[in-house]
């Protein structure tokens, strides 16, 4: 037993110095997750999942806020934050985080990385976040204490339920949790939710007007088609801008893109249907030009000229595995007919039908073969009002 004693004290001589936090009112909130998770049970398969428990306190009156989320990802732990505010009624001037790769990139004592995403909902709220030192728990002993409170009073009470959805098990933890909250402190002889009522609301800022919708930034380099790639979809930005690096702001609604810290293109959120959404002011006018054309719109350009031509046209896009294939040629063809009168178009547009023709150097032939055909200019006349504009034809 002496040589215990003996031990001990070397073992006592050996520990650091402890400093005893003193928190003042509406200073810092400590957050961090439960090591233990909440078992929830699939109705359908019986499969179990199993999900995680977010805790939050104040300093000065240990005013405890708990949720489970799925997961501790980027979404969830800023949904928590979000709502944890909104549990308190108020912000605090600090967050004391733990190096969470959710919300700290880097961990470091002097320079701390602190997450993008993370860093727009501090400012939206006007909140500072504090990350605790790496393997220093210590540094964070409210929060410390209130998870291993949480793990035992909520987690304890509930061991016995089965929940079957996430809103469920939220709906049990509310309701232990008021008891928490309401429950007399042995040591201070008043209530966690006295002292915060009293003491702490008072000095939490307000919250703003709207809520933070949770937005993941992230950084991307212009391809040379202008569009940028954000979770396998692809996002248009003006042409100007190819090889440029933006940074992308996207939510659950939307896809907005900075570049220099201006807004240059702004999205609906895509999460099936076409990969990619193209802002035809973004585009290059030789490739606008390309984009508007369509099989419809060189049906009504070989109606111009009249109803031959406009079976020719017809013919030759049907005769395409798939119509974009014939868009060449009928550009080609309906240059041709800018310099020969329509009735010669509309003649040379029946034989080509006749006898199958269905490419420019057909048509060049037909119109070359045609004899008794005076010259018109109003072919051209007709084509400018059709708004024909491909490279080059108006040159």
């Amino acid at each position: 037993m002496s040589r215990f004693c003996e031990l001990f004290r070397g073992f006592e001589q050996r520990l650091s110095p402890t400093m005893r936090q003193e928190h003042a009112a509406g200073e810092k909130a400590f957050v961090d997750y439960s090591g233990k998770r909440v078992p929830i049970v699939d109705r359908k398969t019986g499969e179990v999942r199993e999900a995680e428990l977010f805790v939050g306190v104040l300093g000065a009156s240990s005013y405890t806020f708990a949720e489970a989320t799925w997961t501790q990802t980027l979404p969830d732990w800023i949904g928590s934050h979000v709502r944890m505010f909104a549990f308190f009624g108020g912000v605090p001037r600090l967050i004391v985080a733990d190096n969470l790769k959710s919300g700290v990139n880097r961990a470091s004592f002097h320079d701390p990385e602190i997450n993008r995403s993370y860093g727009m909902v501090a400012s939206h709220y006007g909140v500072g976040v504090l990350p605790a030192r790496p393997r220093r728990p210590k540094d964070k002993a409210k929060v410390e204490n209130a998870v291993r409170f949480a793990q035992s009073c909520i987690l304890g009470r509930l061991r016995k339920q089965t929940f079957f959805s996430l809103a469920e098990a939220n709906a049990a933890i509310a309701e232990v949790l008021a008891r928490i909250n309401d429950h007399v402190m042995r040591r201070l002889g008043i209530s966690r939710r006295h002292l915060f009522e009293t003491v702490e609301r008072p000095a939490l800022a307000s919250l703003p007007a709207e809520d933070y919708e949770f937005a993941e930034w992230r950084l991307a380099r212009v391809s040379t088609d202008y569009h940028v790639e954000c979770k396998s979809f692809f996002y248009s930005v003006p042409h100007a801008l190819i090889r440029q690096q933006v940074d992308i702001r996207a939510t659950a609604r939307m896809i907005e893109i900075f570049h220099r810290g201006k807004r240059v293109a702004l999205h609906q959120r895509r999460y099936g249907g076409p990969r990619y959404g193209t802002d035809p002011a973004h585009m290059p006018s030789s490739h606008r030009r390309y984009a508007e054309w369509t099989p419809d719109r060189f049906r009504r350009w070989g109606a111009t000229i009249g109803p031959e031509t406009e079976g020719l046209i017809t013919a030759i896009l049907a005769s395409r595995p798939h119509p974009e294939q014939g868009f060449r040629t009928c550009l080609g063809i309906l240059r041709l007919y800018r310099e020969i009168p329509r009735e010669r178009a509309e003649a040379v547009s029946a034989r080509a039908v006749e006898i199958g023709g269905r490419t420019c150097k057909t048509i060049a032939s037909l119109i070359a073969t045609h004899k008794g055909a005076r010259h018109s200019t109003e072919p051209a006349a007709v084509m400018e009002h059709a708004n024909l504009r491909g490279p080059g034809y108006f040159h």
